[in-house]
């Protein structure tokens, strides 16, 4: 038995921050922003939608693109740097709730941007192993709520929305997920981070005054690592599985910075037409940036059932992974 991506679903909330408007709230330029990250627009999430929210209306796309019930799903991971809560209860269990899912295992994981593709290795498992049948992943972030808008460095990066799928059985090699590669480096945990409350600094208001409760990054640091990490990482799944660039139908990296993107891109040699682009007008979505880019590309008709997919991630932590993934859908 193996498993098997069988449906993908997204949301963008419909509030969008363009360049221009970042204009008026930091010192940068709509020409800047684009030169260096490629970004446009982001979206940001209303007042009223918490994280679970936009993970909500991902899922139920998700659900019925794979033509099962929802009481099937017996597994709901949810990937997030901006949970509904901070402690508890995880924002996979709200989700199970508002989805009126019982009974049933759900949680967190924390891997920053990579978080989605550490899911789909853990699903991967569950499912191989015979201990699940139908796993619903999701990757949902407001990071709008963890964002310092007078911080130009971070500001500009980062939008919200939401990606899902589900994970299920095949019997088909040619509908399974191949393989995954995950993994970390502690080391650089205080080049991207969230430093504040949490056991090390708890919340108080001289925690609230620094701002340690938003997002910090080393832009120049985390950018170095990332291109090499990256390219690293699909050469290494690439030579593991006998398989070429030219073999790959779609090229589907995180979604954090065109440069970033561009350089990995270049370097790999993957043809531009083959590269899912997203990071114009969602901007850095961290967990939900890989499952709102598969699912861009599935509703512009891409992506067709068995085709191979490969997956690039990388995150704070830090985390990185990648993925050769075939589409188990219609």
């Amino acid at each position: 038995m193996y498993a098997s991506l069988k449906s993908i679903g997204g949301y963008a909330p419909k509030n969008i921050l363009s360049n221009a408007d970042l204009e008026k709230m930091v010192d940068t330029t709509d020409e800047w922003i684009e030169k260096r990250t490629g970004i446009k627009e982001r979206r940001i999430a209303s007042k009223d939608e918490d994280t679970s929210d936009l993970g909500v209306k991902a899922a139920l796309l998700a659900i019925e693109r794979a033509g099962i019930d929802k009481d099937e799903i017996d597994l709901i991971i949810c990937a997030t740097l901006s949970p509904d809560y901070l402690c508890m209860p995880s924002t996979a269990c709200v989700i199970a709730g508002k989805l009126d899912i019982q009974n049933v295992m759900a949680f967190d994981i924390s891997a920053a941007c990579s978080g989605f593709v550490y899911m789909l290795s853990m699903a991967k498992a569950f499912i191989e192993s015979g201990a699940k049948k139908n796993i619903l992943l999701i990757g949902a972030e407001k990071i709008s709520s963890v964002v310092d808008y007078t911080d130009r460095g971070t500001c500009i990066l980062f939008g919200d929305g939401a990606g899902a799928a589900i994970i299920g059985v095949t019997e088909d090699k040619n509908e399974a997920i191949i393989d995954i590669h995950a993994s970390a480096d502690g080391r650089y945990g205080d080049l991207l981070i969230t430093p504040g409350c949490g056991s090390k600094y708890p919340c108080s208001q001289e925690t609230l005054d620094k701002k340690l409760n938003f997002i910090k990054m080393s832009g120049n640091d985390v950018y170095k690592i990332a291109v090499k990490t990256l390219t690293s990482d699909v050469i290494d799944i690439l030579e593991s599985n006998n398989l070429s660039v030219s073999q790959i139908d779609h090229f589907i990296p995180h979604q954090a910075n065109f440069r970033i993107i561009e350089a990995v891109r270049a370097k790999l040699d993957f043809p531009v037409e083959k590269t899912v682009l997203t990071v114009a007008k969602y901007g850095n979505t961290s967990a939900a940036s890989i499952p709102m880019a598969i699912n861009d590309a599935y509703e512009e008709g891409r992506i067709k059932k068995g085709d191979l997919m490969l997956l690039d991630t990388f995150g704070g932590g830090f985390t990185w992974a990648s993925a050769l993934v075939r589409f188990g859908g219609n």
